[in-house]
């Protein structure tokens, strides 16, 4: 994973991790127990589980699912589907204009690959989702991720690896890529 940082296990900033999540969860578990069109509650619940105000033109369907929160930041005219999971302790950068399909999976953390290592870290590299991508439906992207400008992320891929700007990539085809013409 490319930008890995490592939270050591049983420590108290691995504790205060801990806490927050559970802080999160129950929070999105709030949010998606609200009428739909109770948006002032969801404007509110959204503002309590990323730390501070997000943008009005931030649209996020529910059910969401987030498990830290204050690693996320949104740019203007995002729109999220509904059924979508945040992993954000390492950050989530979302750029203007983005849509993100239902489903999608964005998972900044994990555990090293070493056997003899994995409960006593948590891994975690930041994703950064430039202005103008398209992630379609089901999408898994991990740790350390770029996906450029304006690309295209094809319904069900799993986006291990940065995505070039004006790029489209899909599940059956990650290493060919398509190439899109500038605005």
């Amino acid at each position: 994973m490319r930008n890995e940082q490592r939270l050591p296990t049983r420590t108290p900033e691995s504790r205060a991790f801990a806490q927050r999540v559970q802080l999160a969860m129950s929070l999105s578990a709030r949010l998606n127990a609200l009428p739909f069109d109770d948006l002032d509650g969801r404007r509110a619940l959204l503002t309590e589980i990323f730390g501070g105000p997000v943008p009005d033109s931030l649209s996020i369907l529910p059910p969401f699912h987030c498990d830290y929160g204050l690693g996320a930041s949104f740019g203007e005219r995002v729109f999220i589907n509904q059924g979508c999971f945040f992993l954000d302790y390492g950050g989530i950068t979302v750029g203007d204009r983005v849509m993100i399909g239902p489903r999608v999976t964005l998972s900044t953390a994990g555990h090293p690959v070493e056997p003899a290592e994995r409960f006593d870290f948590i891994t975690h590299a930041p994703i950064v989702i430039e202005d103008d991508v398209w992630i379609g439906a089901a999408v898994t992207v991990t740790p350390g991720v770029t996906i450029g400008r304006g690309s295209v992320v094809g319904a069900g891929a799993v986006v291990a690896r940065d995505v070039p700007p004006l790029s489209v990539v899909t599940a059956t085809s990650i290493v060919q890529r398509k190439t899109l013409k500038p605005f």
